[in-house]
């Protein structure tokens, strides 16, 4: 009679699994599926490009530092050139514009688009295409800035036109914004 007080004791002592134990498979990480699934990565890219214009390895490279596999961030982006969804002209066009706006000259236009990874010939291309005078342009900065007055000293002068090299206007824009020859605007 005691050995079987004793098998029940042992099958009492044997807990049921917690409900953690049961869900476990529930609950498991998502983390590796969603970073290798094309399909999540896609829908990442195309919530960033519903904000802006983004060129292909610039948007590439996002995509990766937000934990997506590079290939599979390779691939979505692709994917979306096929699709028409990105398009590096459309974002160089739009990007140039907005800098012309913000009265930047060709110089650090072309800079910054390097730094995207953008390739030099179509930003060469573009730039041209863009119809923008650029002496015209760097007048205009230069009076906003600093009034339509020709520095007198040489101090002014060479204030005048380290703003406008920053600004990213070559030597002969520069030349003529600051000499006041064109006094229109």
């Amino acid at each position: 009679m005691l050995q079987k007080p004793r098998k029940l004791l042992q099958r009492k002592l044997k807990s049921p699994p917690s409900i953690n134990e049961l869900n476990n498979d529930l609950f498991a990480p998502e983390k590796d599926d969603r970073y290798s699934s094309p399909l999540e990565a896609r829908k990442k890219a195309m919530d960033y490009l519903a904000r802006r214009e983004y060129g292909q390895k610039e948007l590439i490279r996002k995509l990766a530092n937000a934990g997506y596999e590079h290939p599979v961030a390779d691939a979505a982006v692709q994917k979306l050139t096929a699709d028409g969804l990105q398009d590096d002209r459309r974002f160089v066009e739009m990007f140039i514009q907005s800098r012309i706006n913000q009265g930047k000259g060709p110089v650090r236009v072309q800079a910054e688009l390097g730094q995207k990874g953008l390739p030099g010939g179509l930003v060469d291309q573009l730039l041209d295409e863009s119809e923008v005078d650029w002496y015209e342009l760097a007048a205009k900065v230069k009076v906003r800035k600093f009034g339509s007055d020709i520095p007198d000293d040489y101090k002014t002068r060479a204030k005048q036109m380290r703003f406008l090299q920053q600004r990213g206007f070559e030597r002969s824009h520069i030349q003529s914004a600051v000499s006041g020859a064109d006094d229109d605007y």
